[in-house]
Order: structure tokens, then sequence, then C-alpha cells
């Protein structure tokens, strides 16, 4: 079979590729949600709330989710019959719950320990300067899918009100964090950070530019 002399766009073959690692975390996702006796939306839901302490309204689940709000209501519910999440009433409106993940909930998130599935043993496997930068390169792409509304706002650094990038001249520790006050480096930035607060609109264009471009953002409030 010849090779083709013009093949497809090269960002084509890049979503080639992340199909198939997706095809291989999906597995990993059904492999460790039969063990837990759930389905992955289930599982799923699970993972979502354990970083979240005040909870999460149905509507925010369905959509971070990326799955209709009858199946998320349809999945808590299951869980809450298995004993792995609390409903509560919110304070403002009779008609609306938060979910709140039980103790049950996190043993039997964590049950199978701390075992790497396969997708991350593959990032093990690459050198840890590939490792950095296929980090920020996914970063990078959810920044964009967030700003076309493709996904929601994520708890990264770079949507975060404390996150000053590059405000730092040590190249190792280029980044500083302002709730707990510390320089830290590229290779720690986070997708979901459980002290993330949004910033403004206007701080999160500036902060997004940045990022990208290597250089400081200004201060907050500046």
């Amino acid at each position: 079979m010849e090779t083709p002399k013009t093949p497809t766009d090269l960002s084509h073959r890049i979503r080639e590729g992340l199909s198939r690692v997706a095809t291989a975390m999906r597995i990993d996702d059904w492999r460790r949600s039969k063990t837990a006796g759930l389905n992955p939306t289930q599982l799923s839901i699970l993972e979502l709330l354990e970083g979240r302490t005040g909870g999460m309204g149905v509507k925010d689940i369905a959509a971070q989710l990326g799955v209709s709000q009858p199946t998320a209501t349809d999945s808590i519910a299951a869980l809450e019959r298995k004993g792995l999440v609390l409903k509560r009433g919110a304070s403002a409106d009779r008609r609306a719950v938060t979910v709140e993940i039980a103790a049950e909930g996190r043993s039997a998130l964590w049950g199978d320990g701390a075992a790497r599935n396969s997708t991350e043993r593959a990032v093990e496997a690459l050198p840890v300067n590939e490792q950095q930068d296929l980090l920020i390169t996914l970063v990078k792409m959810i920044g964009h899918l967030q700003s076309l509304d493709a996904i929601p706002i994520q708890r990264m650094c770079a949507t975060c009100r404390y996150f000053a990038p590059f405000a730092h001249a040590d190249a190792e520790r280029p980044h500083h964090c302002h709730f707990v006050n510390a320089a830290f480096g590229q290779r720690d930035i986070r997708i979901d950070c459980r002290e993330h607060e949004t910033a403004d609109p206007a701080s999160r264009a500036a902060t997004w530019d940045a990022f990208r471009e290597g250089s400081a953002s200004p201060p907050p409030g500046s």
C-alpha cells in the first residue's frame, strides 16, 4: 500500500491521536467503575464531587460532565440509593438541591487504591520534560475550548484570581500563587484546584495572554 503523498491536516491527525487516548481512558473508566459497582457516569460524578467541599447543583454537574440534566439526575439518584452521595435543599431555592459526596462515596472512589491506570502509565513513560510540555499544551487547549464555550470554565491556575504567571525571574519557579503566597513551576500547574476562585473576565483574559506569551501579568486589581 502506497503512503499518501498528502496526509490529512495536522490538527486532524492530532485529534485522531487524542481520540485513541480517549478510548484507552474510557476502557480504564469502565474497569474502575465495574470494580466499584458503578457505571462510568456515576464514577465521574463521584470524582467531580470529591474536590467540592460545598457540593454542586445538578445543573452544574451535568454541565461539567457534558451530559443531559436527566442523565445526571438519574445517576445521582442511583448514587444516593447506594449511600454514596447526599442531597440537601439549597437555602435560596427550595426546589434546588446540592449534591455532596458521602464518606462511603470516597471509599468507593479510592477502593482500588492508588494503582495507576494505563493512561497514567503511558504518561509516566514519557521523559519528565515531555510530561511538562504535554501538561502545558493541554492547559492551553482547555483554555481555547473554554473560549469557544465548548466546556465550562475549569478550576485551572490560568483562570484563577490568585494566579500570577511568570511573576518571578526564576526559570524553575516562575509563577506565583497569591492564595498560598508561594512561587511554583510549570510542572505544578493545576487543572483542577480545590482553592480555585474564578477571576473576573478582564483579569482572566489578561492572565491567559500572559500565560500564553510567557511574560508577567498585571497584579490583581491593577
